[in-house]
């Protein structure tokens, strides 16, 4: 479904990424783990059309989007759920919700979507003509998640979803995104978590200061003595 050959991103004249190849297959969970500045944000705003690469090639469904700008990913049905959450914290739940669906033409199903939505975070539904400032950091991390799935993504990119929550939060947000792709969705998920980012993952990445250092299955790489001391802590 998303494949990244060799892709070299830069800041400036800062190397971010160097030569990061990985695939998602379709209805895979895929993680990338790794230490704050490794690059995997990075990796995902290159998905996602928010920095292209100087080198290397992003292929979706077959389709080179490599330098496509933003707002036609969003069209292909890749969406991301940004680091920090950046909810639209002066409009409402609601409105927040509705820009997610800015693309969309089709009424009936955005109404559908709506619905979907309040049924997999009924809190949203609760406080949806609050504004999204004054919710809690788990609910506006589920506003973030809902947002993103008002687009109908066939792939969702999140980045950091458990951070500055709550353990007891963490827990629900990542029982959440499993449910999410039962119901069909693919996810990359970018973790700096990475005991809850394998639980939950098919396959994963590790990265380390740009390159990708070690990869297999989730399983495989919970059992590797160097992930385990590096990340799981022992």
């Amino acid at each position: 479904m998303l494949s990244i050959q060799n892709i070299d991103v830069f800041y400036g004249n800062i190397q971010a990424l160097r030569g990061i190849s990985l695939e998602v297959s379709k209805g895979e969970i895929v993680s990338l783990i790794g230490a704050n500045g490794a690059g995997k944000s990075t990796t995902l705003k290159a998905i996602s059309g928010l920095i292209h690469p100087k080198n290397g090639k992003i292929e979706f469904e077959g389709e080179d989007i490599t330098n496509k700008p933003a707002q036609e990913i969003v069209k292909r049905r890749i969406s991301q759920v940004p680091e920090g959450r950046r909810v639209f914290a002066q409009m409402t739940v609601y409105e927040n919700l509705e820009l997610g669906a800015y693309l969309r033409k089709d009424k009936e199903g955005i109404k559908n979507s709506f619905q979907r939505v309040f049924d997999r975070f009924p809190i949203l539904q609760e406080r949806r003509f609050q504004k999204a400032g004054t919710l809690s950091g788990g609910e506006q991390q589920m506003l973030a998640m809902g947002r993103a799935l008002m687009s109908q993504p066939k792939l969702l990119l999140l980045d950091e979803p458990s951070m500055g929550l709550a353990p007891l939060l963490v827990q629900e947000i990542f029982n959440i995104i499993k449910e999410i792709n039962e119901a069909g969705t693919t996810i990359l998920l970018v973790e700096q978590n990475a005991n809850m980012a394998l639980s939950i993952a098919d396959k994963a990445y590790v990265l380390e200061t740009g390159k990708i250092v070690l990869s297999g299955t989730a399983r495989e790489l919970q059992e590797s003595e160097e992930v385990r001391k590096a990340y799981l802590g022992g």
